[in-house]
């Protein structure tokens, strides 16, 4: 294995998590400055509306996203291991 190979990778392997974490983290974002725009316009500043509504929002699409996450993850897995595979055998 050269380290081109090495840093590629890697290169892949930070591409794989940002492409897998992005739709739980644009919709608590979405969720997020909804929460703001609705406490900033209702002056109401309890810190558990902030919090919950993220958390629902976020396991949603923990589970409408999981079959996606869970295929991109494991074809991921398959292609290092083919790919160390083929590096031993």
């Amino acid at each position: 294995m050269t380290s081109e190979f090495i840093i590629s990778l890697a290169g892949q392997a930070v591409y794989i998590v940002l492409k897998v974490s992005a739709p739980m983290l644009i919709l608590g974002l979405v969720v997020g400055l909804i929460i703001s725009i609705f406490q900033a316009t209702t002056q109401i500043q309890e810190q558990t509306l902030a919090f919950v509504p993220k958390i629902v929002a976020v396991l949603l699409a923990l589970l409408l996203f999981g079959p996606w996450i869970l295929t991109t993850l494991v074809d991921f897995t398959y292609n290092i291991l083919d790919n160390l595979y083929k590096y031993i055998g």
